[in-house]
């Protein structure tokens, strides 16, 4: 953890890189014990800390009302104000560094994410969401990643410069759109203390038994669904880029055979000693736009997300099956 003094030697870097994100441990149970007790519902919360150069130290964190707890309280607009002035009356942490938020099976590549990215990033540069998955946790792996924006992405986004056309001229590809950046887990002596002292003998966990679980027909299942789901979302983004070439092409074959039509008659114009008509018309044939890529580039995104996952799974369970498979021969 970064003092004062410590920062205070440190230059200012203005276009620093934010490598890491570093959250305390009473951030990470306090994220899991909402998002855990809120299932199947979607939760987010604020992320509370100190940006540190390279590293976004996240010390604190509060979750947000719900919907309807919001709709039922007057004051539900200033829960976020009121929550960070009672923070900063009693000195606790209080600036705001991101905000976290549960996903189902990985699914959070979404526009939603995308535009509350752009709207914290004209207040906070280095802007972090930290995505919990309760469901991927309940199979003895804690799921938790910090994503953010790249900012080539987010200046393109800004200008809504989102068509194929111009993304594939930035060099942005689907890849680039969310970025990952590691965690570290941050505990205070004192807490590693009392946590070695009551740390009990070591012994099977409730996380190791699940880790040996060879039911993965229902999880497999479910990404599948997942999957299968956003491959008919592609095909939709891709018929739409097709019926905006075939337009295009429809159009040139249009403008084709009028151009041909009135330069027949300016020629008959002429032969008559007619003043011949203009040959462009731009009010007659408008260019047809071109459909935006960002869908299409987040749906990637979470289809390269569900096969990560199933092939994690399946590898996973192709070695408990050899570990189970080796067991019984030893038995036998």
């Amino acid at each position: 953890m970064s003092t004062v003094a410590d920062l205070l030697r440190r230059p200012e870097a203005k276009d620093t890189v934010l490598k890491t994100v570093q959250l305390d441990g009473q951030v990470v149970l306090k994220i899991m014990q909402h998002c855990d007790g809120a299932l199947p519902n979607v939760v987010t919360g604020q992320l509370l800390g100190l940006d540190v150069g390279q590293t976004m130290e996240v010390t604190d964190c509060f979750p947000f009302p719900s919907v309807e707890e919001d709709l039922e309280s007057a004051s539900g607009q200033n829960y976020q104000q009121e929550f960070l002035r009672c923070l900063r009356e009693v000195n606790v942490d209080n600036n705001t560094v991101g905000w976290y938020q549960s996903s189902t099976l990985g699914a959070y590549q979404t526009q939603e994410m995308i535009e509350t990215f752009i709207s914290y990033h004209d207040s906070i540069k280095k802007c972090v969401c930290i995505v919990y998955d309760p469901q991927k946790s309940q199979r003895g792996q804690v799921s938790l990643c910090a994503v953010r924006l790249k900012e080539s992405f987010i200046d393109l986004f800004k200008e809504q410069k989102l068509t194929g056309k111009d993304l594939r001229e930035a060099g942005v590809s689907w890849k680039d759109v969310f970025v990952e950046i590691p965690i570290k887990i941050h505990n205070s002596s004192l807490a590693q203390a009392l946590i070695a002292d009551l740390n009990p003998a070591a012994g099977a966990t409730t996380g190791d038994l699940e880790r040996l679980n060879l039911g993965n027909a229902a999880y497999l299942t479910k990404n599948m669904d997942n999957l299968i789901e956003c491959m008919d979302d592609l095909l939709a983004e891709q018929q739409k880029v097709s019926m905006y070439h075939r337009n295009v092409a429809r159009q040139q074959q249009q403008m084709a055979a009028w151009l041909q039509k009135r330069k027949q008659e300016n020629i008959a114009r002429r032969a008559a000693g007619e003043e011949a008509l203009p040959e462009e018309d731009p009010a007659l044939f408008k260019p047809i736009p071109e459909p935006a890529a960002l869908d299409q580039y987040l749906v990637t995104n979470q289809i390269a997300s569900y096969c990560d996952m199933l092939g994690a799974a399946a590898e996973k369970g192709m070695a408990k099956l050899y570990m189970v498979q080796g067991l019984q021969k030893a038995v036998h």
